[in-house]
């Protein structure tokens, strides 16, 4: 219904493939770590934290700076960060999409919203912090409000992309079999755009979270990335690299979940795609 750049659906073989194929990135990445940190402390990257006592921290029962995965600490933070992405990537994508569609939609509304939405997105989250602490009644919805407009915007223009993409014939097609105007957005506009509304809310979640570490860096009292920069200006180095591999990990997590469901409601174009 829309041109997308949506992949098409690989077999199980190719996928296999790709699951091999990343865990030797990783595994190689993790090697490289080790041997130019804790092996051989090669050049300025043996100022950096050593890996197998970061994971060693990570993983302990009684680490020494009482943050592991056996704490309750670090589920306090893991909690704080985890709602407040939850939050904010619902609201973004709630009237983001909306915004998105309407834009698409509507030549008026476009014509209103989208300049301001140009004129609003170069500006970077933290450009955007001392407005956004002034005018929050708490901290904890200033570091919301933060990370909504990182995904905001991303969600928005990516709904308008996919809804602008929809080829015409088919609105043509739609009025002549007597659509009306809601029927049209139901079975014309929403199915079209997405494959390019899933697209952009991959890359809002990952948006979520890297804008969340600066906000809680900031404005936030606790969270992954408030204990990320309190880990380091304590010089609590393995810490501070735990809470960043936990944040990968709750970003690829969430990144898996969004793709899944993104796949589970265009399954009606992978099967299409199939028969082409």
């Amino acid at each position: 219904m829309a041109a997308s750049s949506v992949s098409v659906p690989v077999s199980g073989g190719s996928r296999r493939v790709a699951f091999v194929q990343g865990v030797v990135g990783i595994a190689s990445f993790f090697l490289l770590w080790y041997l130019l940190v804790d092996k051989f402390g090669f050049w300025r990257f043996k100022q950096l934290p050593k890996l197998v006592p970061s994971v060693r921290e990570w993983l302990s029962p009684n680490p020494t700076y009482g943050v592991s995965i056996f704490t309750h600490e670090y589920y306090v933070h893991l909690i704080a960060s985890t709602e407040r992405v939850l939050f904010a990537f619902v609201a973004a994508s709630l009237i983001g999409i909306t915004v998105g569609i309407l834009c698409g939609w509507s030549r008026l509304i476009r014509a209103a919203i989208f300049p301001l939405l140009e004129i609003a997105r170069p500006i970077p989250v933290l450009a955007w912090i001392p407005v956004v602490v002034l005018l929050a009644p708490t901290r904890n919805f200033a570091v919301v409000t933060l990370t909504f407009l990182a995904a905001f915007f991303i969600t928005t223009l990516n709904t308008l992309l996919g809804v602008k993409s929809i080829d015409e014939v088919y609105f043509r097609a739609a009025r002549s079999l007597g659509f009306s105007e809601w029927a049209i957005l139901r079975h014309v506009i929403v199915p079209g755009a997405l494959p390019y509304i899933f697209i952009g809310l991959q890359i809002a979640i990952a948006a979520c979270w890297f804008s969340l570490v600066a906000s809680e860096i900031v404005a936030g009292a606790n969270g992954l990335g408030y204990k990320v920069w309190e880990s380091y200006y304590t010089v609590q180095f393995e810490t501070m690299v735990a809470m960043m591999a936990t944040l990968g990990l709750c970003g690829y997590i969430s990144s898996a979940l969004v793709r899944a469901l993104g796949r589970f409601l265009t399954r009606w174009r992978n099967s299409s795609m199939r028969n082409v």
